[in-house]
């Protein structure tokens, strides 16, 4: 059942204090947002190399290598195109209590609302400009990181996570606060890439992304709709399946890899990595 206005907006002395600290956030958005300064230049993309996805761990990447994903706290690989995770649409696993604290989770009748493949990240409520603007805030300033640790690029992840807000948010919501962090990060000379959400891709193109990450676009046979709008700009991974192939298929694109969906590191059980 979806919350009434009161049970997400009400005014309650509890959603009145919500409130006061959204207003805080929103003064803060200011300086990270909404700033007139000349961008910074960013480093032009590579597509077509070898690349990695690192982000159960990072270790020096195989010989050849041209671009490696990995998370903020691991940094940038040594003298290789370097790209920074972000959890743009979702609480990363342990990190929720500010986004609860200042009311930018959404909720279903009090409760905060979690993707359910993944239990410990919540969706963010993308349903209002407010909140677009301090869910961007808080980005922004993890944006600024990437862009301080060295990074060239970010990656912004769950899209799509509308999908899974029981009809409470829709795809322009988190189009508008796409466009936003886009913006933002190109102005720290840091590139931008979609992941995912290839049904959306069209529609996306307005926000400015600059490439793309696409997981199981040849399994899903998604991968010409993240051609027709990056060209060779698209890093696909693989995960092994009992039928698929993907390097023996002739429309994958040059930037593929086989990776297991653990992400680990080499010396890990389980480890796969696999260039096509």
């Amino acid at each position: 059942m979806a919350p009434t206005a009161r049970q997400r907006y009400g005014g309650t002395v509890d959603d009145r204090r919500q409130g006061w600290r959204l207003t805080a956030v929103l003064v803060a958005a200011t300086a990270l947002i909404g700033g007139c300064s000349a961008a910074a230049e960013a480093r032009p993309f590579p597509a077509g190399v070898p690349w990695d996805y690192q982000l159960g761990g990072s270790y020096p990447p195989a010989e050849g290598t041209g671009v490696v994903v990995r998370e903020l706290s691991d940094g940038p690989a040594d003298g290789v195109y370097s790209i920074c995770y972000v959890n743009a649409f979702q609480t990363q696993p342990g990190a929720s209590s500010g986004w609860l604290a200042d009311g930018l989770v959404l909720t279903i009748d009090g409760e905060p609302l979690a993707d359910p493949d993944w239990p410990d990240e919540y969706l963010l409520d993308t349903g209002t400009e407010a909140k677009r603007t301090a869910i961007a805030a808080r980005t922004g300033a993890v944006l600024k990181e990437c862009a301080d640790r060295g990074f060239d690029a970010v990656e912004l992840d769950n899209l799509d996570s509308y999908v899974r807000s029981d009809g409470l948010l829709v795809l322009d919501d988190n189009r508008a606060l796409a466009t936003t962090l886009v913006a933002a990060a190109q102005r720290l000379g840091l590139l931008v890439g979609q992941k995912n959400a290839a049904e959306d891709t069209a529609e996306l193109a307005g926000a400015g992304f600059d490439f793309a990450i696409a997981e199981q676009c040849v399994e899903f046979g998604e991968c010409g709709e993240y051609a027709a709008q990056y060209g060779d700009a698209v890093l696909a991974v693989e995960y092994p399946g009992p039928t698929t192939d993907a390097c023996a298929d002739g429309d994958r694109p040059s930037s593929t890899v086989v990776r297991d969906r653990e992400l680990s590191r080499p010396g890990d059980v389980g480890y796969l990595f696999r260039r096509c």
